[in-house]
């Protein structure tokens, strides 16, 4: 038998029953250099005839501008890239390598859930599969792509990535989105069912995308953020706009490299990984924010990735109190506070805070205050800090001069009570700031606490 010729119609038949998957690791990664691990790991010994090719998956080790990943590409093409338990010893396999070498995981998700036939067998090695991701959580980067329909267990899968991207045919659903449109009662296309603007809820760090180009290229900035804590930049850099305006859009653009997660979920509270002065930082960013709930959530979850990652932790604080429904009430908001205190004081690094707006009552001791842990504390010159918004506040202290006029006292109460100044002269705030010096006061800050 000649094994050198069986060899390449073995590794021929592979290539034909991935084509796809394999392009789409050539498209997002290093040209050539995809390096395919595994590769004749099946359910049974018999590697030619029937036996489907690479069992569903494809794992491998390749480089995104020269920086190293493991690659777990689900092959679609292969029985709709469902789950065996020779998929999942292939999956598990390639996550001890990455966890041994700390090397990040790219994930390219694309399967209809288990295959039927396996059994418990396959149930047992999901069960391997998400816990070892979840081991990997917090100290291997794990970045996944949702390449088309991605089912059932399999979507579990995106719960334990640090980011999860969206292209225009991606679908995300625990159930089949048949079954799903059928039980809301409406005939749903499964874009509208696990598609990016669909998922408004899941508080996973989403981003969206229009290729796979543009996914390479945020994860490569994404990767630069995480493990280079320090780039040259420009240290003196004054912002005039900001004496102009300092809303959530204006402070944004005041960071650098700025790449924002989780953009479809609570869109008021806004979660961004960037630099300034070079420094790379975890960034919550309120805009106009009231809290409930979820977006304390979604606070907590990205304080937990700081945390994970060393990055300092810095708020820019344009937030009320908990917004005053009857649904918030009878919600796990109270839970989620204590869950967001719990994870803030796990931070070892820097915690910065900004008042560039409003913070009032909770919105100020959560995100802002010294006694929450925060390092430095600073407000901009036209911010606000007080127990109650300005409208209640000027009823509950002027109760007895209510006959006056209404905008008078409530420009009262911004006078006497949620001045800035006032926090600073209780030794609350380190300083009050002009907004156009804020990127300076905010390097020099960061460049005092970095270890």
């Amino acid at each position: 038998m000649d094994r050198i010729n069986l060899l390449r119609e073995r590794k021929e038949a592979l290539a034909q029953a991935g084509k796809a998957v394999r392009g789409a690791i050539a498209e997002l990664f290093d040209e050539s250099s995809f390096v395919e691990l595994s590769s004749f790991s099946f359910s049974d010994r018999l590697h030619y005839g029937d036996t489907p090719q690479g069992e569903g998956v494809v794992s491998g080790f390749a480089t995104i501008g020269g920086y190293p990943f493991y690659v777990i590409g689900q092959n679609f093409e292969n029985g709709f890239g469902g789950l065996t338990k020779a998929h999942c010893d292939k999956v598990v396999k390639t996550l001890r390598a990455a966890e041994k070498n700390a090397t990040p995981v790219v994930w390219l998700l694309h399967s209809q859930g288990v295959k039927l036939g396996e059994g418990v067998e396959a149930l047992e090695g999901i069960a391997e599969v998400l816990t070892a991701a979840a081991q990997l959580k917090g100290s291997v980067p794990q970045y996944a792509i949702v390449m088309g329909e991605v089912f059932g267990a399999a979507a579990a899968i995106a719960a334990e990535a640090d980011a999860v991207f969206f292209l225009k045919e991606s679908a995300l659903a625990v159930s089949s989105p048949l079954v799903l449109a059928a039980k809301s009662g409406k005939n749903l296309k499964k874009e509208e069912v696990g598609g990016y603007s669909a998922l408004r809820h899941t508080l996973l760090p989403a981003i969206e995308a229009k290729d796979l180009e543009e996914v390479s290229a945020r994860i490569r900035e994404i990767h630069e953020l995480l493990t280079l804590p320090v780039l040259d930049a420009e240290l003196n850099e004054t912002l005039p706009a900001l004496n102009e305006g300092a809303d959530a859009k204006a402070v944004l653009s005041a960071l650098e490299g700025a790449v924002e997660l989780g953009a479809n979920c609570a869109p008021e509270v806004k979660t961004v990984l960037a630099r300034v002065g070079g420094i790379a930082i975890a960034a919550v960013v309120f805009d106009k924010a009231v809290l409930n709930a979820e977006n304390v959530r979604k606070a907590r979850d990205f304080a937990e990735l700081a945390s994970c990652y060393d990055l300092p932790f810095v708020t820019f604080v344009d937030c009320g109190g908990a917004e005053p429904t009857l649904s918030v009430n009878d919600s796990a908001f109270l839970k989620e506070v204590g869950e967001y205190l719990n994870m803030l004081d796990n931070i070892d690094a820097a915690k910065v805070s900004v008042v560039t707006g409003r913070a009032v009552g909770l919105g100020y001791s959560l995100f802002a205050a010294k006694s929450a842990g925060f390092d430095y504390t600073y407000a901009l010159a036209n911010a606000e800090i007080s127990l109650f918004e300005s409208e209640q506040g000027a009823e509950i202290v002027y109760r007895e001069e209510s006959g006056k006029d209404k905008e008078e006292l409530l420009a009262r109460y911004a006078e006497e009570y949620s001045d800035p100044v006032h926090a600073a002269k209780g030794g609350y705030l380190d300083n009050v700031i002009e907004p156009q010096f804020l990127k300076q006061y905010l390097i020099a800050s960061l460049q005092m606490l970095m270890r």
